[in-house]
């Protein structure tokens, strides 16, 4: 597969309308293993009609993911291997997601995307997709279907990452606060266990309150103005998610508190608040999960029909967000709501999927 590039400014999407034509395209059905099917499939990675199915679409950081994904399809476009993207947006309903699935197996695209909302009630669609000859590629919440390929980062890596900056940024010692996202979301589970497991390390940090939000700062803050008045002597917070933390750290500077180290994501207004304290000695660490999971898996998706061996499982790295680096990735004139994250090279992506 020729080298793409996917260099270019991330930004919030305008307007969602452009996606709305589909140029239709035959598929042909089959594809096992043999070299026979793998240089067949090489032939058929023409005009092919992708479909992405996401369960919502409203949030910023799925406006952006579909921005990045646009133009990637734009640039394959240009080399005649994609024809078209069409979103499909389940608005959070799981069922309807489902029959968005099995009608594009009734259209015949040729691959389809997918953000799942339930790891486990899309399995039998996705699979009788696969087994319809469509190539199916999951990314950001995943499935836990073996037959499609699964592009994502590591959760509980994340929570590991976040509690082992802030356990050694306190000496090993002190109370803090955890806020983690809605009790039972695969990902806030994920990333809660991920930390537990090296605060357990450290019998000198205490978690005095153990706090579950929605992932949005209205009502994050309310949630940790609560906790914060039953203990506000804490050392630090443990946050997995960026409006939790752009929640606390509002709330530390409208009550003129001193300002306790908080963990973090790459939510531009968090970003831009520990820019604005660094001088008085904030410090934070932050990770992210990027955009541009939805360009790796377009392209595994094209690699795939062109007969590359793509793994079935592809972990993309966690960035890191450092005090040395925030000014990298903190955008003064973006919205609060927004994720900045710096673009993948090529290279990259061409090693994530077995080029």
């Amino acid at each position: 597969m020729n080298a793409r590039s996917v260099r270019g400014a991330v930004a919030v999407a305008a307007s969602l309308c452009a996606l709305g034509g589909i140029t239709a395209c035959d598929v042909q059905s089959g594809g096992g293993s043999t070299a026979a099917d793998a240089s067949a499939s090489a032939t058929q990675a023409k005009d092919l009609k992708v479909g992405w199915s996401t369960i919502y679409l409203t949030p910023s950081w799925m406006q952006q993911t579909l921005k990045l994904l646009q133009g990637d399809v734009d640039k394959l476009k240009s080399s005649g291997e994609v024809s078209s993207l069409k979103t499909f947006n389940a608005n959070g309903d799981t069922s309807q997601q489902i029959a968005q699935i099995r009608a594009m197996i009734q259209q015949k695209y040729d691959v389809i995307l997918v953000d799942a909302g339930s790891s486990t009630a899309l399995n039998p669609a996705l699979e009788q997709a696969v087994a319809a000859g469509i190539t199916v590629v999951a990314f950001d919440s995943l499935p836990t279907s073996t037959k499609v390929i699964r592009v994502g980062t590591d959760q509980k890596a994340w929570g590991s990452m976040m509690a082992t900056w802030l356990a050694k940024k306190l000496n090993g010692k002190g109370s803090i606060i955890a806020m983690n996202g809605p009790a039972g979301v695969a990902v806030s589970e994920d990333r809660w266990a991920g930390a537990e497991a090296v605060f357990k390390k450290y019998p000198g940090i205490k978690i005095v309150s153990d706090v579950h939000s929605e992932y949005n700062l209205a009502p994050a803050a309310q949630s940790f103005a609560s906790a914060y008045s039953a203990h506000p002597d804490i050392d630090g917070v443990f946050s997995q998610g960026g409006a939790l933390s752009a929640a606390a750290l509002q709330t530390l500077i409208k009550q003129d508190k001193k300002l306790v180290p908080i963990t973090g994501e790459n939510y531009n207004g968090f970003l831009k608040l520990w820019l604005s304290k660094q001088k008085e000695g904030f410090s934070s660490i932050a990770t992210a999960q990027p955009n541009y999971l939805s360009v790796i898996a377009l392209e595994a998706a094209v690699a795939k029909r062109e007969g590359v061996a793509v793994p079935q499982n592809i972990d993309v790295p966690l960035p890191e967000i450092t005090d040395s680096n925030l000014s990298q990735y903190a955008k003064p004139d973006q919205p609060d709501d927004s994720y900045p994250i710096n673009t993948i090279a090529q290279s990259d992506i061409d090693k994530l999927i077995g080029q």
